[in-house]
């Protein structure tokens, strides 16, 4: 079996359950099987969903950054399926609050987007991932061309969102948020130093020999 049929048929299965575990784990807590949601469940609830959310879109941009370090190009193939678990996690977290801690209710779902800012940038989060979730299929890209890379570079506006998102939810301990801000400028700070090498080494190419 070579490398490309061990990710194919073991790697990514593999990889697929771990990313599904936490949400499994908020079904058998919820059913007592495994521990307990405490006394807040539904606050329990849409905090894990959107913890993850932010931990997937995390793990899927640094992807980049260890497949260049490493040389490890296989990485690459788990990108997709990072991004997908990173809308689903999110999708969950936005289903819970409606569901479950707003109750259906409309009016309060819309009175929560309007008058509390850090909700409408949560959403407006989920709206991006959502379009780049339904934009992910092969057919999809090869479709939409190079258009498809500009749609999918707004992951990253995704991810300063919800790392916001978080930050202005919080109301006193801001030590996780900060932690997922550090870890994003990270991310997004190599990405700027890689752009402007490589424009600096296009520049020195184009530039005619004196």
């Amino acid at each position: 079996m070579n490398t490309l049929q061990q990710i194919r048929f073991v790697w990514k299965p593999l990889v697929f359950l771990l990313c599904l575990l936490p949400a499994a784990l908020v079904v058998t807590d919820a059913a007592g099987l495994t521990g307990t949601l405490g006394a807040n469940p539904v606050e329990e609830i849409l905090d894990r969903f959107g913890n993850w959310g932010l931990r997937f879109i995390m793990i899927t941009l640094a992807i980049t950054p260890l497949r260049r370090a490493s040389g490890w190009n296989w990485l690459s193939r788990f990108r997709r399926m990072l991004g997908l678990f990173t809308f689903f996690y999110v999708l969950m977290h936005f289903t819970t609050w409606v569901v479950l801690d707003r109750d259906l209710r409309l009016s309060e779902i819309v009175e929560d987007l309007t008058e509390r800012p850090f909700v409408l940038i949560g959403f407006s989060a989920l709206l991006i991932l959502t379009a780049l979730a339904a934009t992910s299929f092969t057919a999809i890209r090869r479709r939409m061309g190079q258009h498809w890379q500009t749609l999918h570079n707004a992951v990253y506006a995704a991810a300063i969102l919800g790392a916001w998102h978080y930050w202005w939810q919080v109301k006193k301990d801001i030590a996780e948020p900060l932690i997922y801000a550090a870890i994003l400028a990270g991310l997004l700070g190599a990405r700027i130093i890689w752009h402007l090498a490589r424009s600096r080494k296009r520049h020195q190419v184009a530039r005619p020999a004196q």
